[in-house]
């Protein structure tokens, strides 16, 4: 009986136990999840306070920035309103201009047409009289004009001969005088060399067994560095040397420098050829854009195309009888400014004009045409000034001169090429030259010989006193100079003699 009270008892007391330790697990677990479900209830008040917080700071950014954009927009309105204002201001100044400039066009045309209306009337009234004169006295007035010249000329010719030479010294000794002063005080402020700079074709090569390499086999090579530069290689029996050939100074320039690559680094192969070739072709088209831009800042001509300057700067590989042909002209643009100076005209005009007076040159093997034409042609593609063009294009007298800088040109030029040492000529054409002048002169009746001397500067004429008079050897002198001018190049001036001479000998026996 006791030990079933035990037992139940026990059981009882493990029951009691069970039922405490789940209720004590339920009450650590109820406080648990209070604590987490107040974390979590904290974390979504930090959120939407942060978010609040961040929605707040969005608003007020947003608000700030339409406040400056209104600021702007404001600001930019009356920017286009006072822009608008000076444009209707400067539109209604226009406006008026034109009225005042239709009125004096208008009043100008009136003026020329009662001008020419009394320049009529007067030539028809010295028509008039003419026609009356010549009734009266049976002579034309031409036929009356050449009587009076004959005789006069006839009966003065002493006087008519002695008042011509009194008044050519003076006027030559006054313009003589006034020329070399300004051409004298232009020459001295340019201080530039002139050293003619020749560009050789010929290249020096190393040892003779080079050659073989450039050759190479069957002359693969030699082909591959033809066809790539467009020129003519001469492989000759001269040591030591190889020889380019071609019209254009471009090619032959990149040329002579792959070679000179190509021979540096030894190894010459077709692929190898073309790739110096290219090399070559990027180095000097860096060399043309730097001459060109060079040549501009020294002349003082500014505002210029970058493609014109391009085209200019292939004068660097150009030479004319030694002289390099873009130092000529940069020496002419300061000549020309230099010139203009002193007498007052567009010295912008002049530089320009002078600086651009040979850029047909740099594609004359190219283009047909005279250099002078070409040059017209690329000025008036990049819409160059046209008082620059019509200064650039009487150089050679092939147009007329419309304007002061176009003489300017003219002497500025002749200046440059005609200075001791500026320029050198072949022995061909220097002889070729000299009888060219001799056979001018010979030609002409009355001349019994003639000279060139002085390198071609000066041509004596020896006319028979018994068939040209004092007074015909002037027009004899002015005769054989026109037709110098017309018929021959040359660069500078050239001077012409004529010396008629008289003498009478008697023997004393």
């Amino acid at each position: 009986m006791s030990l079933k009270l035990i037992l139940l008892l026990l059981g009882l007391s493990g029951g009691v136990g069970i039922a405490i330790g789940y209720f004590l697990r339920m009450l650590v677990l109820l406080g648990k999840r209070g604590s987490m479900e107040l974390q979590i209830r904290k974390m979504m008040l930090d959120a939407e306070e942060k978010a609040k917080a961040i929605t707040q700071e969005a608003e007020q950014k947003a608000k700030e920035r339409g406040t400056e954009l209104e600021r702007e927009f404001k600001s930019r309105i009356a920017d286009l309103k006072a822009t608008e204002d000076r444009l209707v201001r400067k539109e209604e100044m226009l406006d008026k201009r034109q009225v005042n400039i239709d009125s004096e066009v208008s009043g100008i045309e009136k003026r020329s047409a009662e001008v020419q209306a009394t320049k009529e009337r007067a030539e028809s009234l010295v028509i008039e009289q003419q026609q009356k004169l010549e009734k009266v006295a049976g002579l034309t007035a031409e036929e009356a004009k050449r009587d009076l010249i004959a005789s006069v000329e006839k009966q003065n010719e002493e006087s008519i001969e002695s008042r011509m030479r009194k008044l050519e010294i003076s006027g030559n000794e006054r313009l003589e005088a006034r020329a070399k002063e300004i051409l004298t005080t232009a020459v001295h402020r340019l201080g530039n060399s002139v050293v003619s700079d020749v560009l050789a074709t010929t290249i020096s090569l190393p040892n003779d067994e080079i050659k073989g390499k450039i050759i190479g086999k069957e002359g693969r090579n030699i082909r591959a560095f033809e066809r790539a530069t467009g020129v003519d290689v001469i492989v000759d029996d001269t040591p030591g040397t190889i020889t380019l050939s071609s019209y254009d100074p471009i090619r032959r320039q990149i040329a002579r420098i792959a070679l000179e690559n190509l021979i540096i680094d030894g190894r010459i192969q077709p692929a190898k050829v073309e790739e110096s070739v290219q090399k070559a072709e990027a180095e000097i088209n860096t060399i043309i854009k730097k001459k060109g831009a060079e040549a501009a800042y020294n002349a003082k001509v500014q505002n210029m195309d970058p493609k014109l300057l391009m085209i200019l700067g292939r004068l660097y590989f150009r030479t004319s009888y030694g002289q390099n042909v873009l130092d000529h002209s940069v020496e002419v643009a300061n000549l020309a400014g230099m010139l203009a100076e002193e007498l007052g005209a567009d010295t912008a005009v002049a530089r320009a004009g002078a600086l651009f007076h040979d850029i047909g040159k740099a594609v004359d093997h190219e283009v047909p045409g005279t250099h002078v034409e070409i040059g017209r042609r690329i000025l008036q593609k990049f819409n160059v000034d046209e008082a620059v063009i019509k200064a650039m294009q009487a150089h050679h007298e092939e147009y007329p001169y419309e304007t002061p800088e176009s003489m300017i040109v003219q002497v500025a030029d002749a200046i440059s090429g005609a200075r001791p040492g500026a320029r050198r000529d072949s022995v061909e054409q220097y002889i070729k030259r000299l009888e060219d002048l001799e056979a001018i002169a010979n030609k002409e009746q009355g001349v019994e010989k003639s000279y060139a001397i002085a390198a071609g500067r000066e041509l004596r004429v020896i006319v028979k006193p018994e068939n040209i008079t004092d007074l015909d050897a002037r027009k004899l002198a002015r005769d054989i100079a026109d037709k110098i001018e017309k018929e021959l190049q040359y660069p500078g001036e050239i001077k012409v003699s004529v010396i008629r001479e008289t003498r009478v000998i008697e023997y004393a026996r």
